[in-house]
């Protein structure tokens, strides 16, 4: 039986991993690792056990250096995106200007309206202070009219009304210049002494009957959106203007340094005659700004609710209001009653 069956020898230990097989594999590094740990080798000598396992923290994530925010305008845009979002962020701020512009807009037509409630909270007795013109406190008279275009015109008229305004003021100006270029020419020929007598009538009396008779109609016309007025500064308007382009002209003997005049007197004197050719230049640009002044004032007149018929009501409207004109009608209806009666009882059977 032991011949087929051998035992080890009791003092032999044979370790499997001391293999050559295995051994002709393994690392060779001079310290022990957990893939070369072996719990079943004795030789613990040169081998110590693996160390302890360390666990690493993970590395925190760098934080960001924070930069001081920059300031910006109220109307710089912020660039929030990437460039291609510039051209949305530019729209979204001119969309913004308009609003601020609208509403300091609708600011002024309410601070304008507070203060034409204030003028006009002065009670049923009281009245306004005249204003214009502007006469200096030693005057012996006084202003004539009340005058303030950013009170009492609405905001959509106040361009139209400073324009006309500032049109008589150059008219005016045209006159006395007229007045200056009729007086040299008389220092030069003294036949014409009636161009400088009726240079100075036509400064006299244009100056202040332009002023009332087209000027404060139209000033009325958009205070109060008077039809009535508005047709009596076409009226007056026109003939002005038609008396412009008799201006320009320059009859001799009228008192108008026109282009007839201003090329009759180079003959006579250069300097003067250069004197009136600017006098008529400045007709000339009278008449045609005068002409576009009445088509802009027409266009603004038929887009408000002006019409032919209110005139009549608002012309018989005045009338009847008028106490003397009720006073004279009332005064002529009784003699006319009275004369009937008389001539009833008077009257044989």
């Amino acid at each position: 039986m032991s011949k087929y069956t051998s035992f080890p020898e009791p003092m032999e230990d044979p370790n499997p991993f001391q293999d050559p097989a295995v051994t002709q594999h393994s690392s060779n590094t001079g310290y022990a690792t957990l893939d070369l740990y072996n719990p079943f080798d004795n030789n613990t000598t040169t081998t110590g056990p693996p160390p302890p396992y360390e666990a690493t923290s993970p590395s925190a994530a760098p934080v960001p250096a924070q930069t001081p925010p920059s300031r910006t305008t109220p109307t710089e845009p912020r660039n929030y995106g990437s460039y291609t979002s510039q051209t949305a962020v530019n729209a979204t701020t001119a969309e913004l200007l308009r609003k601020q512009e609208e509403l300091e807009k609708k600011a002024r037509e309410l601070e304008r309206r507070e203060r034409e409630l204030e003028s006009h909270s002065l009670g049923p007795g009281a009245s306004r202070q005249n204003n214009w013109p502007p006469l200096p406190a030693f005057c012996p008279v006084g202003p004539c009219f009340y005058q303030d275009i950013n009170v009492e015109i609405t905001q959509r008229f106040q361009r139209i009304v400073s324009l006309m305004y500032y049109f008589w003021m150059f008219c005016t100006c045209t006159l006395l210049l007229n007045l200056i270029s009729s007086l040299a020419m008389f220092c030069v020929d003294p036949s014409g002494g009636v161009g400088l007598g009726l240079a100075i009538l036509w400064a006299i009396l244009f100056t202040p009957c332009s002023f009332v008779c087209w000027y404060r109609p139209m000033y009325k016309a958009f205070r109060s959106d008077s039809s009535f007025n508005f047709f009596v500064f076409f009226f007056v308007f026109f003939a002005q203007v038609v008396t412009y382009v008799i201006m320009t002209i320059g009859i001799p003997g009228w008192g108008f340094s026109g282009w007839i005049v201003s090329l009759a007197a180079l003959k006579t004197s250069i300097p003067v005659g250069a004197i009136m050719m600017m006098n008529a230049v400045l007709f000339t640009s009278q008449a045609a700004i005068g002409v576009f002044m009445l088509k802009k004032v027409h266009s603004l007149y038929r887009q408000t609710d002006a019409s032919f018929q209110k005139a009549q009501a608002e012309f018989a409207t005045g009338v009847m209001s008028n106490q003397a004109v009720r006073q004279a009608a009332t005064t002529a209806a009784t003699t006319a009653a009275t004369t009937a009666a008389q001539g009833a009882f008077t009257t044989p059977r």
